[in-house]
């Protein structure tokens, strides 16, 4: 099969596009063949080595696939030939990944694609919605009625944190570019603050004299001076970017209030986890409330470019799909 893969850790030129050894799936394991992937900021923290995890050479890099099933070993109950079927958990933890003809997924990481889903829109949200349902309700806790505050919200997860948080009736307070405010409010927000405002802190403070109930950082910038602050008396931080900040940390202001700061990756959730935001992301892209801002869609080969680009900050407000020649381009957004 045809395949994105690397044969060393390194720059996003390691990347190969070429064929190698077709996988053949365990007993409790789906082989699919695969529609599309996408490429996450991740993936390159992953092939780079930044992000150390279980890599066995080749390796094929990726952590999403949308696809149909083309074998189920004898304990993958529930999937047979020809569903049509998502994952976003390969491509690390020792598990090859997504951008391949074909791939191999644990059958409690593999579920099924909606009816009448287009499977270009779903592949480009998968990874980054599961990313905002984890933080927001496994780690954030959060609850009806509470305020949040999403930085960096017109992103590819922060948009997904303002949908999600504005469905299970929280307010929304957003920071973005001026640029993206009207954007961010057509999501939900119920006030978008310009990141670059001298007096952000400030303004934030105005809209929400109580304090900030939950507050999720997807820029990384992690100023925990300013943000715990912020806060509400048990109010919640999480950390979800910025490896290589070194915040100063107001230990008083946190324990004085029984506020806390936690960390999070997607790469640690359990199986389990997964499921549960699966099945809320499947319940919002078949409503169509879920979809990313802008979708470039290319081929698998592309891969490495579309590396190179993510890390040069170039794809922006975009997410670039990578779609094998097993997928006709018709399904795809126009």
């Amino acid at each position: 099969m045809r395949a994105a893969y690397i044969e060393e850790l390194g720059a996003a030129d390691v990347i190969r596009y070429g064929e190698i050894a077709a996988p053949r799936p365990g007993p409790t394991d789906v082989l699919v063949d695969v529609l599309a992937t996408t490429v996450n900021p991740v993936d390159t923290f992953v092939r780079s080595g930044l992000f150390p995890t279980p890599v066995d050479f080749p390796f094929v890099v990726g952590r999403d696939l949308v696809g149909t099933v083309a074998e189920a070993g004898p304990g993958a109950t529930g999937f047979r030939a020809g569903d049509r079927v998502w994952c976003n958990s390969l491509g690390h933890g020792g598990r090859q990944g997504a951008a391949a003809e074909q791939a191999v997924v644990a059958a409690d990481r593999l579920y099924r694609l909606p009816a009448g889903v287009d499977p270009y829109a779903a592949v480009a949200v998968v990874h980054p919605a599961a990313t905002a349902y984890l933080a927001l309700f496994v780690h954030g806790r959060l609850r009806m009625g509470e305020t949040v505050l999403v930085s960096g919200a017109a992103g590819h997860v922060g948009s997904a944190l303002v949908t999600m948080a504005v469905r299970a009736g929280a307010r929304v307070l957003a920071t973005a570019g001026s640029q993206d405010a009207p954007y961010c409010v057509r999501l939900g927000a119920a006030e978008v603050f310009d990141y670059r405002d001298p007096d952000l802190t400030g303004k934030i403070r105005g809209a929400a004299p109580s304090g900030i109930d939950l507050h999720l950082d997807t820029a990384g910038v992690n100023d925990l001076q300013s943000t715990v602050g912020l806060l509400a008396r048990r109010g919640r931080v999480v950390l979800m970017a910025g490896a290589g900040t070194r915040p100063a940390l107001p230990a008083g202001a946190l324990y004085m209030n029984d506020r806390s700061v936690v960390g999070f990756v997607i790469s640690h959730a359990t199986s389990g986890e997964l499921a549960e935001a699966a099945a809320c992301l499947n319940d919002l892209v078949a409503q169509g409330a879920l979809r990313a801002r802008s979708i470039e869609v290319l081929p698998l080969s592309a891969a490495a470019d579309v590396h190179a680009r993510i890390e040069r900050g170039e794809l922006r407000g975009r997410r670039a799909v990578l779609r094998t020649d097993r997928a006709p381009l018709a399904e795809g957004p126009r």
